[in-house]
């Protein structure tokens, strides 16, 4: 097998060498070309896409994947090398099953319309990206064709960013998730509203920054193999499991922005960068799915980002950072702004209760575009109709509405959005675990020390890459298979000590 295992490692190696210099080429997109770059860009990543998934579908890396395969069974399921083969069979399976003049086209029109969005968006035009946006739909429900039959045609997408699930899993899921959430919502937003406005002064951006990227070192976050740049919609990406780069943006008159974007990217590439590094250049050195991954940037930006011991401990260098702004303010005005709770127009501006209101709300957009019950040129007015009856705001312009997220701009409609609520979710059940593990984290947590949980994180979650399914990981490191209850219990002790529920 050692032969056929080493060529069938380097084989995939070729593979995410090109995966990666795309994800480069995107990385620069989104934080430093010229808008003038834009045309070319696309033909780029389109050359890349199509020369990765040419070596994705090359006849003998399939090959290579049947003759190794006996002998990686043999060596027991929980292997590396039965790992890689499942995970690399799945691949390739796949793969093969979509033409790559299709992987081309999608990567050359992806390229256009997210350069359109990122100019519309500020113009509140969007007129100017909703015949893109119509094609995006085209192309997507061609994707999933490629998989037919499928008992919904999300299915093949949803299964892109979170394998296995499906639109009736999801949907009985947020169904139970939304009929917990909205009384919730209802009687805290029936009590007083905490005042935020100390966030609300001028910071200057250098000491935002500087605070933020402080706190993503205690985390963990490694700058030896990662760096933070500015664009306009935060993301983390990664290069090989030693380049590892964040992103986030930057308001003067918001002090939230810079510091919860920052945490919440640090959470995702802690995850990447604990990865078991004898997968590199695999297919297992990577996140297991996108939901788990939304798990670990909403459990550091939010469950300890948030929390009330991190900020007993972390509070008084933040005043130090902005003694004019913050000398004078209470720790707890300052918490309770930051953990306000308000009928928001913003999704990545959301508080933690409202949050998946938002995701489900963009969900349900999803099937109705693909379905062919809502056309991409009538998204804004249903999308201020909908925010109204569920959200309780209407956005006076697209911008606040049908243009905020970057996702549909930016790759297929469906399979973009079940992950932010996944993420909520399993985030919680996570925590709760490892608070059972290690009843000291909070006091660990106020003192400034993250190790504990950090190192519970990597040895249940990050270590295993992709070679764990979503539902082993959750298993393996919870006890349990997902669930509402340990979110649902997080929301109402924690808010209904602040609102006095």
């Amino acid at each position: 097998m050692n032969a056929d295992f080493d060529a069938l490692t380097a084989r995939l190696a070729e593979h995410d060498d090109l995966r990666s210099a795309a994800a480069l080429l995107r990385w620069d997109q989104a934080t430093y070309m010229p808008e003038g770059g834009s045309a070319a860009r696309g033909r780029q990543l389109a050359t890349l896409e199509k020369l990765a998934h040419d070596r994705l579908t090359d006849p003998e890396l399939a090959r290579l994947v049947d003759r190794v395969t006996p002998a990686a069974e043999r060596e027991g399921d929980g292997s590396f090398a039965a790992r890689l083969v499942r995970v690399a069979r799945r691949d390739i399976e796949r793969a093969a099953r979509v033409p790559a003049a299709f992987v081309s086209a999608f990567a050359t029109h992806r390229a256009e319309l997210y350069d359109r969005w990122v100019r519309a968006r500020p113009a509140n035009d969007f007129a100017s990206v909703a015949p893109l946006l119509a094609r995006t739909v085209e192309m997507s429900r061609e994707y999933a064709g490629f998989f037919a039959p499928y008992a919904h045609v999300a299915d093949p997408l949803i299964d892109l960013m979170d394998p296995d699930l499906k639109v009736t899993q999801l949907r009985a899921l947020f169904d139970g998730l939304r009929a917990e959430l909205v009384p919730l919502v209802d009687a805290i937003t029936r009590a007083a509203p905490a005042d935020a406005s100390c966030l609300h002064q001028t910071f200057p951006e250098a000491d935002q920054l500087a605070f933020a990227s402080a706190m993503a070192t205690r985390f963990g976050y490694d700058w030896s193999r990662g760096r933070q740049d500015r664009t306009a919609h935060p993301f983390m990406t990664k290069f090989s499991l030693g380049d590892v780069r964040i992103t986030t943006r930057v308001r003067p008159n918001d002090l939230a922005q810079a510091l919860f974007c920052t945490l919440h990217e640090a959470g995702h590439a802690l995850y990447e960068q604990h990865i078991d590094r004898r997968y590199e250049a695999t297919l297992l050195a990577e996140g297991t799915s996108s939901g788990v991954h939304e798990s670990q940037s909403r459990l550091w930006e939010n469950l300890v980002g948030r929390s009330l011991p991190f900020w007993k401990g972390q509070y008084p260098t933040l005043q130090a950072a902005f003694p004019a702004q913050l000398g004078g303010v209470p720790l707890d005005t300052f918490y309770r702004a930051i953990n306000r709770v308000q009928r928001s127009l913003i999704r990545t501006d959301a508080d933690e209760v409202t949050y998946g209101l938002h995701v489900i709300m963009r969900f349900d957009f999803e099937l109705e575009l693909l379905e062919g019950k809502l056309a991409a040129a009538d998204l804004a007015e249903a999308w201020r109709e909908r925010a109204r009856t569920d959200l309780g705001v209407v956005p006076g312009t697209d911008a606040d509405g049908c243009l905020q997220d970057v996702h549909w701009y930016d790759g297929f409609v469906g399979g973009a959005f079940q992950s932010y609520a996944l993420g909520n979710l399993m985030g919680a059940q996570f925590f709760a675990a490892a608070l059972r593990a290690h009843p000291s984290i909070p006091r660990e947590i106020e003192a400034g020390h993250f190790d504990t949980l950090r190192t519970w994180l990597a040895d249940n979650v990050y270590v295993h890459g992709r070679a764990r399914t979503p539902d082993e990981l959750m298993l393996s490191a919870t006890g349990a298979p997902l669930s509402t209850a340990p979110f649902m219990d997080y929301l109402r002790t924690k808010y209904g000590a602040l609102y006095g529920l």
